[in-house]
């Protein structure tokens, strides 16, 4: 049976989770300067007080859900990238996959990013601290792991950061393009599920094809 002491820790956490949903939707929708802290209280359904208890400012939030983004990214792209228990290969295809994953569960936040520094180029250096301590980890072990492999004639070399902006280039473009691509195309994204996971195939496949001997 719960205490109260462990009821209220639970009490903290969910309220700070709502808070938090309701904070990323604002931001991602409306930008950081459209975001106000009185729609994300009342959409979290707390007070604005309440809200500032939790989070002191405006900034604070920002920080909070860009640093979650980052790491569930890590979290399974990267992680899947620097996986040496897993062949090259499978490593490269899993890390493919897992990225467009993340990118469709979170398909407005690419153009947010792109938004941010352009409207706010103060934001850039905040948002590639937290980009280069994750991409730096991995890449150190990665970049000598293709090289070994190259070696042994199991692919291609690469360079992993190139390898990097192919896959956030063809996955990230998805994404942007598809509000203006959609009325375009006429059938082949007439449903949205279909075309997702055809084009999620076609982003591996193209990836796969530049690695092979």
């Amino acid at each position: 049976m719960l205490n109260s002491k462990t009821m209220d820790t639970n009490q903290k956490q969910n309220k700070e989770k709502e808070i938090l949903t309701a904070a990323e939707n604002e931001f991602l929708t409306k930008g950081y300067d459209g975001a106000r802290t009185t729609s994300i209280a009342k959409a979290a359904g707390v007070t604005h007080a309440m809200l500032h208890y939790y989070f002191r400012t405006k900034e604070q939030l920002f920080e909070r859900i860009v640093d979650e983004k980052f790491r569930l990214m890590a979290e399974s792209t990267l992680a899947a990238l620097g996986d040496s228990s897993l062949p090259m290969k499978e490593r490269i295809r899993t890390g493919v996959a897992n990225h467009f994953d993340f990118v469709a569960s979170n398909p407005l936040l690419p153009l947010f990013v792109i938004n941010e520094i352009v409207s706010r180029p103060e934001r850039y250096a905040f948002l590639h601290e937290r980009a280069k301590t994750i991409i730096d980890t991995v890449y150190r072990g990665l970049q000598a792991d293709i090289d070994r492999a190259a070696e042994r004639g199991e692919m291609v070399q690469i360079n992993a950061k190139m390898l990097f902006m192919s896959i956030m280039s063809l996955n990230i473009f998805t994404f942007i393009a598809y509000p203006f691509m959609k009325p375009l195309m006429g059938d082949l994204m007439a449903n949205d599920e279909r075309f997702l996971a055809e084009r999620k195939a076609e982003n591996i496949e193209t990836i796969m094809k530049r690695i092979e001997i």
